[in-house]
Parts: C-alpha cells; structure tokens; sequence
C-alpha cells in the first residue's frame, strides 16, 4: 500500500513542489519505506512507498525511457505478467515491479487497457512532452483517492483526503471505476450484471475455483504476509486457502518454496469475545501461527480519534468496527507483517446480511448486492484498507477481485435467496464444506464491530450519552446542516471529524442515510421490523438460527 500525490496544471513548480511536500508527509503512514517525486513547471507527482513487490527496484515514480512519460501507483496489478505478454512493441522495463506494465500499456492501447487489469490501483500518469495527464481508480475503488480543485484551476489527487482537504475549492472521492482525462470523468468499469438480472445458475465447482484463484492471485508477495481470521465464514474461507498456497511463491509460478516459511493469522476481540473463541477453532484447523489481539474497552475509547481522522469518514458503523482493526493493526505491524488478506465483499456478493433473508424476491435481492458493491469504497473498502494503512501495512481483498466478481455476480440471484430454510451466503458455505470447521462454516452472520465484543458497541452508545447532550441533539441541524446526525454517537463522531476535515466538501465525501444492519435506504423498506430499529449494527436477527444446514 502506497500513498501518491498529483497537482497538475501548475503555474509554480517550486512553491507547489513545496507545498506537496506538506501534503504527502500527511500520508506517509500509507507508505513508511521510501520517499520519491518528479515535478516540472506543469505537475508534481510524489509518492510514498509501502515495498511488497519487487522491495530493491519498485521504487516510484517510474519512467518510460522512450516516451518520457512518469507514473505513480497505489497498489498492485495481479496479472501484470500475462499483461506484459499483450504487449507488442518492446518496451525498455527499469523494474520488477508489477506495476510498470502500466506505463507501456498505455502507450500502446491508451485507456481501453483498465478493462484488462486485475488488481487494484489508484495511479497518476503523467506526458511531460504534451503535459497531459491520465488519473484512474480500480473497478470497485478499493484502494482509496480524491481528487480537488483550487480557485487558480490546479488539480489535486491524493491517496487521502487530508493531504488536500485545505487547498481545494471544490472536493470530491474519485468514483470507482473510473478514469479522468482532458477534464472529464469517464466510467471504464461496466459490467454487465450492474444493469441486468443475471440467470447463470451456480456452479460450487467453479464457485469453489473462482475464489481460490482470487486468494492465490492476490498472494503475490515478497514480504511477509498474514491472514486475518474474525471468526466469521468470510475471513476463515480466505484464510485456509491462502494456507493451501502458501508454500510456494506465486512470482515465481509455484517453482520456488515461500520465502517466509510460516503463515501467520490474527483475531481480535474483547476478552472472552465470540469472535477470538471461533478464530482459534479455524487457525487450529488450518494450521497458522496465530496471534490473538485483545483489547479493552478504554483502549478502544482512546483510539477513536486516531481512527477517525485515519478514516475520513464519521459513518458510525464504520468508525464502530474500524477501531479493533486499527488496534489489531499496529499489533501486526510490531510483528514485521506488510501484507494481510480479509473477507471483506463477500456479504455484498452473496446478500451475507442478515437483512437479506427479508429480500421479497431475487430481483430485489441482485439490485441490492448491486448498491451495496457500488458504495463499498465509502464503507468496508475504506474501513480495511485506511485501518490498515494507517500502520504500514497492505490490505487485500480476494471476494472483491475483478475476475471472481464476474463469476460470482453472474449468478442467478435465485441461488443466492435466504428462502426455504437456506442460511445467508448458502452457496458460498456448500462450495466450501469440509475446509473450516462446520461450526465456523454455518456460523450466523455477525457485524464485525459485535463480533469482538457485544459490550463493544454498548460502552460506544454510552460514552457518546456522556458526552452529548439532550439538546445538543435536538440542535444537531444548525450545528451542522450538512448531513446532521441523529443519533448521540453520531453526533460525537461528525463533531471530530469537522474539528478535523472543517469543510463542507469534506462533510460531503461521506455517505449518509439511514441503515439497518448495512442495507441501502432502498431495502431499508422491505420490511416493518426496521420502523422499530435505530442501530446500524444490525444486532442478531433471529433469522439464520431457523436456516437448516442440509437444504
């Protein structure tokens, strides 16, 4: 994980270069291993870098020798061996990195090669020769960007919001799947399933291969990685694959063993947590080394501030399981680890909420996993990977790999509906019977941020009771008539974040609405239970307990 700043159409390379220099120290969390930059009287570009491929030589910005143009990446391109293999003309590559490919694709296919691209990125590329610029993002938007304007027509991309939060007149989160070039937007990624109802039928066989080519993918690697296991199906999936694989070092085609001879997992939790208990039960299963992270209320409470200004975010689900991540975090960094596989994606892609068992039929049910996935960069997206950042360390999402995406969304909805007994993300457990424990595979879905910890979410309601009071709730919508909060704990956290991010255009990257154990304010009105709901953490509805395992 890396952190990258873009100021295009400067009109003064030496104060602006000054000023990215302030900018990109805000982000050097995202990338403590090395600093490099590139500037010219029309663009700045610096960058900081988080080694995890190619550790001696991938040091950014890079260059095409020929064509002179500069590139700066956040992130990493799976395929980038198969994608050298497209190339027809012969390109003069400095590097081993993954992602100098980019460079070269671009030159000989311009814009259409983001739809060849597995991986996930936010880069600048920039043409000194015609002083053109080229600023995409991967297809869902896992890895974080924004991008601004000032009064003087200078355009500013950063990896986070605060490197150019103060600097810009108008501010936005650069869309998912999208490119900018010449002043406009342009969605490269257009998937079939995001506007029709799919009708491909499930197959577990190629469920099954989907996902373990996603994990084994995405374990290109030449530091040393881990595996997060919450003790949920999603992560425990994720992680007993990725300990199938992790003997062999994936940059090398399985030729050579691993250079890191033992996988390592990670759990947190409160003492006694739900989650730690199961966790154990799947790393014992699998066979890691694993560390179990503990923490206490008061050290969660300590760290909200840190979280939030790491986030950009004041979404009150977000911040809740954000927290033990952000502890967890730093406990994996102490331990050497750069990067780190979880299941975040896999309730988008399979309706895993326990909301959806109330889905009226499959169509409602495929145009909600459809919203969910398309504001997931808001959410989970930004939760994992900033949590994670915010300590050096990488985060990767195998559920959310563009290639098992275009198998997994293409299934017919109907394979994917809670009905008839069916538990949450059925197909998902049946593709995987007999690789975890069966307690953890029919495990009910829990939020992450109850997981830890039921007394987690309670001991957050109540400091925010402390802290906020009666009227300041009812006067919530002239404190802050953009986005006002409705609960005391949202109010706690939207009065840290602006004391933080003060702008309205900051306000105004975060999504709000209300929500119900994660829906869309769309599915919040499928059923009357919600009218008598206010918590966005979902706690247990007693649905899945009633789903029978053998249907």
């Amino acid at each position: 994980m890396c952190g990258i700043i873009g100021l295009f159409n400067i009109n003064d390379e030496q104060s602006m270069r000054t000023e990215a220099l302030k900018m990109v120290r805000k982000i050097r969390h995202r990338g403590p291993d090395w600093s490099g930059s590139y500037s010219d009287e029309h663009c700045v570009l610096m960058h900081e870098r988080l080694s995890i491929v190619d550790v001696e030589h991938g040091a950014q910005p890079l260059y095409d020798t020929k064509t002179k143009r500069v590139l700066a990446v956040n992130g990493e391109i799976y395929n980038h061996k198969e994608l050298e293999k497209k190339l027809s003309n012969s390109h003069d590559f400095q590097t081993n990195s993954d992602c100098e490919v980019l460079l070269y694709l671009y030159d000989e296919f311009g814009a259409d090669f983001l739809n060849e691209i597995d991986g996930i990125f936010a880069f600048c590329l920039y043409d000194p020769n015609t002083k053109d610029y080229f600023v995409a993002r991967d297809h869902i938007g896992i890895i974080p960007l924004y991008i601004g304007w000032d009064e003087n027509g200078v355009t500013y991309v950063a990896s986070e919001m605060k490197s150019i939060e103060s600097y810009c007149e108008k501010l936005q989160e650069f869309p998912p799947g999208n490119y900018y070039k010449n002043g406009e937007f342009t969605q490269w990624y257009q998937p079939n399933w995001a506007n029709e109802i799919p009708t491909d039928a499930v197959s577990l066989p190629k469920l099954k291969k989907a996902l373990e080519d996603s994990v084994h993918k995405q374990l290109m690697c030449d530091v040393p990685y881990g595996v997060l296991i919450s003790g949920g199906l999603d992560s425990s999936v994720i992680a007993a694959i990725a300990a199938k694989y992790s003997k062999k070092r994936v940059e090398s085609g399985d030729a050579e063993e691993a250079w890191w001879p033992r996988l390592h997992s990670f759990a947190i939790g409160l003492e006694g947590s739900p989650d730690l208990k199961a966790a154990k039960i799947v790393a014992d299963a699998i066979g890691t080394v694993h560390h179990e992270c503990k923490y206490t209320i008061q050290e969660g409470l300590d760290a909200l501030r840190d979280v939030i200004y790491h986030l950009e975010t004041y979404d009150v689900t977000t911040i809740r399981a954000a927290t033990p991540m952000y502890l967890m975090a730093r406990k994996i960094k102490s331990m050497g680890i750069k990067m780190v596989l979880s299941g975040e994606g896999a309730d988008e892609v399979f309706g895993g909420y326990l909301y959806f068992h109330m889905a009226p039929n499959k169509e409602e049910l495929h145009h909600e996993t459809v919203r969910k996935l398309q504001k997931l960069s808001k959410y989970d997206c930004l939760r994992a990977n900033k949590s994670m950042a915010a300590w050096g360390i990488e985060a990767r999402v195998p559920f959310l790999g563009k290639e098992f995406l275009e198998y997994a969304m293409n299934i017919d909805p109907a394979d994917k509906m809670c009905s008839d007994g069916k538990a949450e993300k059925y197909v998902l457990r049946k593709a995987f019977e007999g690789l975890i424990p069966d307690e953890v595979l029919w495990r009910q879905k829990e939020q992450f941020s109850d997981g830890v910890g039921y007394n987690w979410i309670d001991s957050l309601k109540a400091n925010a009771d402390e802290k906020v009071s009666d009227d300041n709730l009812v006067n919530a919508k002239r404190k802050f008539p953009i986005q006002p909060p409705t609960t005391k704990e949202g109010y706690y956290y939207r009065e840290i974040f602006d004391e933080m991010y003060p702008t309205n255009e900051a306000a105004l990257t975060v999504e709000a609405g209300p929500s119900i154990a994660c829906s869309s304010p769309v599915a919040f009105r499928w059923s009357k239970e919600f009218e008598k709901m206010d918590d966005p953490s979902g706690r247990a509805v007693a649905v899945h307990s009633k789903a029978i395992k053998g249907v």
